[in-house]
């Protein structure tokens, strides 16, 4: 993984999700992240909110003046665990091509969720409270040149699992009023039932069951499931600090929060003068839950400004 996570609010519905990509992935005229553009060989474009043809990776692919031939990429309605998703398929693009440099790129509006209160859907109201608006991209590949890239983590695995019991716990629909939702109240503890589980199957095979010794980068579903992951697990406080602290600041972006929050471990990392980005950690996890879904542990090893180690698993 890459180059600098950014992201920014972004812009309005139509072309405007394209044009917040583009200023998440560019950096000038002829490079993307610090690659010329001829480096990128893949675009993956994640949003929630749009089922556009031809798609947002269409119009971001000329807005960034990328190759017409470049391989695309585009994924719509995968909700909360979308973050996940797209660094799982961007993996295995960079992992099964030779030299292929992937361009990430996540873009996520809250407008098509705008509406007034109706008392006989309340959740609505309750993702409109929870949910924000962000961009973020990122690079992804495999065998980087030590000359000219510094990789920030690397994803060592990455799956997916369904969670039993958890239909209609989550669902989002999106109809001529635009998206809704429908959250039900037992999705905190639905989540935290099954969390431990999936840890177990991706962190035995590595010897690691002491939960708060790896770094965490949580999608921030809201405060009510991160305060249920805390308890179940007995994770310290701390652990969680770079997902509540984008939450904080921008709300549930859907698929660009787990972006936002590497970035924001990143940077806490550097300040604190650990030894890698993942908190001077070796392991990490990250996890994120949407309607019957759940990401398991992927493992990622970081690297930025020491030589830095740290791996990560996605739930």
């Amino acid at each position: 993984m890459h180059g600098t996570v950014t992201g920014r609010p972004a812009g309005h519905l139509g072309r405007g999700g394209a044009e917040a990509g583009q200023g998440s992935g560019s950096q000038g005229h002829r490079r993307v992240g610090g690659h010329p553009k001829s480096r990128i060989t893949h675009l993956v474009f994640c949003t929630t909110v749009s089922f556009d043809s031809p798609g947002h990776d269409n119009e971001l692919v000329k807005l960034l003046g990328l190759s017409p031939s470049i391989n695309r990429f585009a994924l719509s309605q995968n909700g909360c665990f979308a973050g996940g998703t797209v660094l799982r398929l961007a993996k295995d693009l960079a992992e099964n091509n030779r030299g292929a440099r992937v361009l990430v790129v996540c873009s996520e509006h809250t407008a098509v969720t705008f509406r007034g209160a109706v008392e006989t859907h309340l959740d609505n109201l309750v993702g409109q409270a929870l949910f924000g608006d962000g961009t973020a991209a990122v690079i992804i590949g495999a065998d980087p040149d030590p000359a000219t890239e510094r990789p920030l983590f690397q994803l060592v695995s990455a799956s997916q699992t369904l969670l039993p019991d958890s239909d209609g716990a989550i669902e989002g629909h999106l109809k001529e009023v635009g998206l809704t939702f429908h959250l039900l109240k037992d999705v905190p503890r639905i989540i935290a039932k099954n969390i431990e589980q999936n840890l177990k199957e991706a962190f035995e095979p590595l010897g690691i069951s002491d939960w708060n010794s790896i770094f965490w980068i949580v999608h921030p579903g809201g405060p009510a499931i991160l305060d249920a992951m805390e308890a179940k697990l007995g994770l310290e406080r701390a652990k969680l600090q770079a997902t509540r602290q984008v939450m904080t600041e921008y709300g549930n972006m859907s698929s660009a929060c787990v972006l936002f929050i590497l970035d924001e471990m990143r940077k806490r990392s550097a300040e604190d003068g650990k030894a890698t980005t993942g908190e001077g950690l070796e392991w990490g996890c990250s996890t994120g839950s949407v309607p019957a879904s759940q990401w398991r542990p992927w493992s990622c090893t970081a690297s930025p400004f020491l030589p830095v180690d740290g791996r990560m698993a996605i739930v």
